[in-house]
């Protein structure tokens, strides 16, 4: 298995490029049209080919998890009894490395756009029916990525999480921030794609639900931990760590 330092730089790489590529995105289409439905198009549809593109690169390296609430869904599914997943320490690693990479993203969209580096958003996100709508995004994400693991499809991981994303884009209110990690770092900029520091912790606690109702439905869905094989998946194509995600 690759070396903890090397997947914890692979997660902070990885968070970083994808917050750049939701925040780049977004003050692109700000800047280009004033048109409220042209500019989420631009950016959901930037996210689902930013986000496949990495998972596609750095699956084989770290999982590609980009996400605490993904490595924390992987400590606690692969925890026993053979632990195959991230110890708890790893996770916590990850989740750290995760953070800091959101962080840096929006640091290096907002200086290519010519901003402060670090300008804190001041677009308030909140309100039960916000929140309700990030538990039904992470719930939804970690479902997908866990079944297509378990169905031994993790070629697959990199499109199908792309598509969730995009979709979830436009079916939630919240539109899909999904992660604990892209939250954060989307509050160091004051652009189309922040979320007030005050706002955070909302968003948070309800990714954190939507992680507990996702491993209940997962208990439910998958009583047997063991991967199903895919008959059509030749065992020289799989990646030496199988991406799991975002």
């Amino acid at each position: 298995m690759t070396a903890l330092w090397r997947r914890a730089v692979a997660e902070l790489t990885g968070t970083a490029a994808l917050v750049t590529t939701v925040v780049g995105s977004g003050i692109m289409a700000q800047r280009l049209s004033p048109d409220g439905a042209v500019q989420l198009l631009a950016n959901s549809t930037a996210t689902v080919f930013g986000l496949a593109v990495l998972i596609a690169v750095f699956g084989p390296v770290s999982g590609a998890h980009f996400n605490p609430v993904v490595s924390l869904a992987d400590w606690w599914l692969g925890r026993k009894p053979e632990r195959t997943g991230l110890t708890l320490t790893e996770a916590g690693i990850y989740s750290l490395a995760q953070i800091l990479g959101g962080i840096a993203g929006a640091v290096v969209a907002n200086l290519m756009f010519d901003l402060a580096a670090v300008s804190f958003s001041h677009t308030t996100r909140t309100g039960t029916h916000l929140w309700l709508a990030e538990v039904v995004a992470t719930t939804g994400l970690v479902v997908v990525i866990v079944s297509l693991v378990r169905h031994g499809r993790p070629a697959v991981i990199p499109a199908a999480v792309g598509a969730y994303i995009g979709a979830a884009y436009w079916f939630t209110s919240s539109t899909s921030f999904a992660n604990p990690a892209v939250t954060i770092g989307r509050a160091f900029t004051d652009s189309y794609a922040g979320i007030s520091l005050s706002s955070v912790p909302g968003f948070v606690v309800a990714q954190g639900i939507g992680l507990l109702a996702a491993l209940g439905l997962v208990a439910v869905f998958y009583p047997n931990a063991r991967p199903e094989p895919a008959a059509a998946t030749p065992a020289s194509a799989m990646p030496e760590r199988q991406p799991e995600h975002v």
